[in-house]
């Protein structure tokens, strides 16, 4: 099966798409660490990301979905994927669906207020790993998995975040109508603690399973 994770900054996207790739076998991508993966290589491709991320802004469709792709190609996603971060636009959505049928759209709910603690709370390591108000370093300020320091990332930073949160709004929460008519949407309280979000979720994608196994 194929999901997409909606939600705003700080929701916990990526702590539930961890979740949800391990109980359900399924190819977990995280289209934002794809671009700043991207953005750290030296190619101009490379570059041109890394400048518009540093000022918050979203990547051209058609350079994300050529690195989505070139990911798709390159990994083997049997059991099917979980979207992180992908679409946030109305042509992504679009464009995705020229990729990959989509069978749930998972919203998880989370006010500007809470995101804004919870991003202002944010670090990560180069390496990507992440830490915040619910997982904190052994050590401040350095990475348990790697001994890496930890910085926090410029799309975190004050002014970016709220250009991500306006952006978020106008843009990507518009796509639950996108999906909406195909009885695909379902939506979560994200304010609650990690295990107890990915429990409504899990009983989501249970039903959901079932469902395409009797297909």
């Amino acid at each position: 099966m194929n999901i997409i994770l909606l939600g705003p900054q700080g929701c916990g996207k990526g702590t539930q798409s961890a979740m949800i790739a391990k109980e359900f076998g399924l190819c977990e991508v995280s289209v934002g660490e794809l671009l700043r993966k991207e953005a750290d290589k030296k190619t101009r491709r490379g570059k041109h990301v890394k400048a518009i991320l540093a000022q918050g802004h979203l990547v051209p469709t058609e350079i994300t979905v050529q690195i989505l792709r070139d990911f798709l190609k390159d990994n083997a996603c049997n059991e099917g994927v979980i979207l992180d971060g992908f679409p946030r636009t109305l042509d992504q959505a679009e464009a995705l669906d020229s990729i990959l049928n989509i069978h749930a759209v998972i919203e998880l709910k989370l006010s500007d207020a809470e995101s804004v603690r919870r991003l202002s709370a944010r670090t990560q390591c180069k390496e990507g790993h992440i830490y915040g108000l619910n997982k904190t370093p052994k050590k401040k300020g350095v990475c348990d998995a790697d001994g890496d320091m930890l910085f926090v990332r410029d799309d975190d930073k004050p002014e970016a975040i709220r250009e991500r949160l306006a952006i978020y709004h106008d843009e990507t929460e518009p796509l639950l109508e996108y999906y909406r008519p195909r009885n695909i949407v379902h939506s979560v309280d994200a304010s609650a603690a990690p295990e107890h979000v990915f429990s409504s979720v899990r009983r989501i994608l249970e039903e959901l399973a079932d469902e395409l196994g009797s297909v």
